[in-house]
């Protein structure tokens, strides 16, 4: 008798995952993992972030119980995170703004897709290409359907504005789109202010619904600055979504720490979307972990901590700047003809580096450095002892 697990397939295995095992069984001493997204500072270590650390002591030492936290999460985590999206503007609308507590923004971003779905089942959402590659599963996963539009130019490796106001004026009222805050994953080239404030615009004219992802507050141009249009969407619109990762700003990739927030048109219909939201997470994993939403609790309740925090997270994006103007520069000085502005222009972790599948299989098998097939390169993953490597290997190869 065959069995119902009997007909599953064998599926491809992830393309990330494969090529960081890959590089696990690498035997070359010098390899070099430009892949998967995570921060790392000048020895290759993904660091702790010292206020986190003096964070966690502290609530380990303080700490009396596991039990569950309530589904919606930890009310102190709720509020600080409210307040370091929408700064000043946090108080007005939090009387309209349902919170929930997510594990990670990836799931911020599942449950966010499911609440478009349950309120207008069948609806789509408008997504960029390229987009972060988990984009799209997660936000099918949801039930919504995906809708793309260009949002890149390869050639001068721009944002550009035109497909996506296209998109946005052929929209019905009520679709959604989904927007990144800031630091563009994979290609780390973002809107500029003008585009920003068009692309409002007709939001706003056609009563279409922003969901944005807020995954590197921080890391880009400062705290405020890198959520500066979600702000300005609380100031002009009725709803929104956000869903915000702590993955990056606070290190805490393995705690799985996030929140989703969805924006209400008034206070009076707040309750019945937290309702909605809490069941979406009751099916899914019922109640949220505890141990990363204390810790940035702490760190942005204690005011020596959250400057320490601050002063840690600029410095972060200050490297990553940095190491862009370097790896320009040494590239520059092997192939003078080329035009770099754009790895200096672009912002965060991220830029596509416009070379092909076989450019990218070429880089692992004779130079052993690891990028995902389509040429995107983590910049947090360079330093100061593999940058001239580096250069020398792309530099017969960029265009």
């Amino acid at each position: 008798m065959k069995m119902p697990l009997d007909s599953l397939q064998e599926l491809p295995p992830d393309s990330i995952t494969s090529l960081m095992t890959a590089y696990r069984q690498d035997p070359f001493p010098a390899k070099l993992d430009l892949t998967i997204g995570v921060y790392r500072d000048r020895t290759g270590r993904t660091p702790v972030m010292s206020a986190v650390a003096t964070a966690e002591h502290a609530l380990i030492n303080a700490q009396s119980s596991k039990a569950y936290l309530a589904p919606a999460g930890v009310p102190g985590f709720l509020e600080g995170i409210h307040d370091l999206v929408f700064g000043e503007l946090a108080q007005s609308i939090r009387p309209r703004s349902a919170l929930i507590q997510t594990p990670g923004g990836c799931s911020a971003l599942r449950i966010g897709a499911e609440i478009l779905h349950r309120a207008r089942a069948g609806s789509s959402i408008l997504l960029g290409e390229p987009t972060w590659a988990l984009h799209d599963g997660l936000l099918a996963g949801g039930g919504l359907r995906l809708d793309r539009f260009p949002c890149y130019d390869s050639a001068s490796r721009r944002f550009v504005p035109g497909p996506m106001l296209d998109a946005l004026r052929r929209a019905a009222a009520g679709t959604a789109i989904l927007l990144q805050a800031s630091c563009y994953n994979p290609t780390g080239a973002n809107p500029d202010p003008d585009s920003w404030r068009e692309i409002l615009d007709v939001i706003e004219a056609r009563g279409l619904v922003p969901f944005f992802d807020v995954a590197y507050q921080g890391l880009g141009r400062g705290l405020d600055a890198d959520v500066a249009w979600v702000r300005e969407a609380a100031r002009r619109l009725p709803q929104f979504l956000v869903a915000v990762s702590c993955s990056k700003s606070f290190g805490l990739y393995r705690e799985r720490t996030g929140l989703l927030c969805a924006v209400a048109g008034s206070a009076e219909r707040r309750g019945a979307i937290e309702s909605q939201l809490q069941n979406i997470a009751r099916s899914m994993h019922s109640m949220p972990p505890a141990h990363g939403a204390l810790l940035v609790e702490r760190v942005l309740t204690d005011p020596t901590l959250r400057e320490t925090w601050q002063a840690e997270l600029a410095a972060m994006a200050a490297r990553l700047q940095a190491l862009r103007g370097t790896l320009a520069g040494e590239i520059a000085a092997l192939r003078p003809e080329l035009d770099l502005g754009w790895l200096t222009r672009q912002q965060g972790m991220f830029s596509l580096l416009g070379i092909g599948p076989d450019d990218v299989r070429l880089l692992r098998e004779r130079h052993h450095v690891y990028l995902v097939g389509d040429g995107r390169i983590n910049i947090a993953g360079l330093n100061e002892d593999n940058l001239a490597t580096v250069a020398q290997a792309l530099a017969p190869l960029l265009r």
